[in-house]
């Protein structure tokens, strides 16, 4: 097991899932926005520069936990677990967004095909 200083690593880590998380959260809001516009086209351009923001999030993550599998021993960090509720969180959101957007393109569609 290493006993290198492994803080600096891990907070680095954890503010790098944290921002692109944030980020892909914005996007995903901007995507919903864009859905209610009625502009799918721009919503799902939105939702996958989100889901490009939070794989981002997610390979800081999986370095942490693949180098701990390595034998690499970090101290608890309250900060990297809020960075890891962070990325679950949006990642559920960003799921949810691309299930509205699914279904309201299918609700207008077929509200078309009615009318026409």
């Amino acid at each position: 097991m290493s006993e290198q200083n492994t803080q600096p690593a891990l907070v680095s880590a954890a503010m790098g899932i944290i921002l692109h998380a944030g980020d892909a959260r914005n996007y995903a809001k901007q995507a919903r926005e864009a859905m209610r516009e009625m502009n799918f086209t721009e919503a799902r351009s939105l939702l996958e520069t989100a889901k490009k923001e939070i794989a981002e999030a997610h390979r800081a993550q999986t370095e942490i936990i693949q180098n701990e599998a390595r034998g690499i021993c970090y101290e608890y960090s309250m900060l990297f677990n809020h960075a890891q509720d962070t990325l679950m969180t949006i990642n559920s959101e960003i799921e949810l967004t691309a299930d509205l957007i699914l279904t309201f393109e299918v609700v207008m569609r077929k509200l078309t095909e009615k009318e026409g």
